[in-house]
């Protein structure tokens, strides 16, 4: 993995800065093999939520149902869980679910407004699953943000 891939790292929940930095990720994937986490789109159809759980009381005008990326503000519960799910099986590294908290999918649902405080949340939540588990098991875990469209 080349510095130009990694995309981004999450802050903690207490506002410190105590990502790890590119060097430590490089000196990880130098001794092993680093597993990623896998993709949120179909993780996210597993909870069979409803167009209330995407829109959540955010109060916006435009369906919201396939905008994953709201869930970051309506649902943490599920993103975190996701995260959670991804540790568990073995994940070295989170991804946010950014890929389209973006002003310009975000357009397609009213909620271009929101686009950073979806990106501050979603990096939140990521930092927090990894802190969690790193704290119980010792192991350190990274959060990359994800970049799409």
């Amino acid at each position: 993995m080349g510095k130009a891939q990694i995309v981004g790292w999450a802050h903690s929940r207490f506002g410190k800065a105590e990502a790890p930095d590119t060097e430590t990720l490089m000196a990880e994937a130098a001794k092993r093999i680093l597993i990623t986490d896998g993709a949120f789109g179909t993780e996210i159809q597993n909870w069979k939520l409803s167009e209330a759980d995407y829109a959540g009381s955010l109060g916006l005008t435009h369906d919201q149902k396939g905008n994953n990326d709201i869930l970051n503000l309506t649902r943490p519960d599920a993103i975190a869980g996701i995260g959670r799910s991804y540790i568990e099986s073995g994940a070295d590294l989170l991804a946010t679910n950014t890929f389209n908290a973006n002003a310009i999918s975000q357009a397609d649902y009213g909620a271009e407004h929101l686009v950073r405080d979806i990106n501050v949340e979603s990096a939140r939540l990521a930092r927090g699953v990894a802190d969690e588990f790193a704290a119980a098991d010792g192991r350190q875990r990274f959060v990359a943000g994800a970049i799409g469209p």
